[in-house]
């Protein structure tokens, strides 16, 4: 379960599966957890952000409360370069787009984010066109702000649900088995040595094989 990217004494690169939490669940609280399952492993483990549970990809974790520091301070200055790769329904005719719809965060039963230009808060993504497909598209995602279910929600407001998004719209898929999104790609300072740091995370066999067969 731990695809391990990187690891030094201050910091550990992740390829998070899909479907484990970063975090424990209020609902499920005896479900095994990411820093639960690092902790067992590796001692105290700081977490700097999160990935939802059905996204897969590259997360980083602090092991000390100076790395911590460091890197929450980069995210909240917004200097971590994130990117995002996702699969869509439908065929954008954009290259190239940036989206600005305000997000307004756990509405309603589902916790949905929703888009409100009145009560949410400035959320921007930028999107590039990777490839297209008959009837869908990959796309590339490049968050600049962090907003809960961000890449999710913009994608779906217009109209280009990720494939098996349930919750955002999307319909039912046989193509995979959850929300096709995947945290690529990861650039940041080292929260101790200050050099910049850039990984990757290769895509998992699932997200592998929707891609094949949409290339068929």
């Amino acid at each position: 379960m731990l695809n391990i990217i990187h690891q030094d004494k201050h910091i550990i690169v992740l390829n998070k599966p899909a479907g484990i939490s970063v975090l424990v669940e209020g609902w499920n609280q005896n479900a095994p957890y990411l820093r639960q399952i690092l902790e067992k492993k590796f001692g105290k483990i700081w977490v700097v952000h999160r990935l939802d549970k059905v996204t897969s990809g590259v997360i980083i974790f602090a092991r000390s409360p100076e790395a911590h520091r460091h890197l929450n301070t980069q995210f909240e200055k917004r200097e971590i370069d994130k990117i995002y790769h996702a699969v869509v329904e439908d065929t954008p005719e954009w290259n190239e787009y940036t989206t600005k719809h305000s997000l307004h965060p756990n509405v309603g039963r589902k916790h949905r984010t929703v888009v409100d230009k009145h009560r949410g808060k400035r959320s921007i993504t930028e999107l590039k066109m990777l490839k297209r497909y008959q009837d869908h598209a990959k796309i590339e995602a490049k968050p600049k702000t962090g907003r809960t279910h961000q890449i999710r929600v913009h994608l779906s407001a217009l109209h280009f649900p990720i494939v098996a998004d349930i919750l955002y719209g999307a319909e039912k898929s046989d193509l995979i088995t959850r929300p096709a999104l995947h945290a690529y790609q990861i650039t940041f300072v080292h929260p101790i040595n200050k050099k910049e740091l850039s990984f990757t995370a290769p895509y998992p066999e699932d997200f592998e094989n929707l891609l094949a067969q949409l290339a068929q």
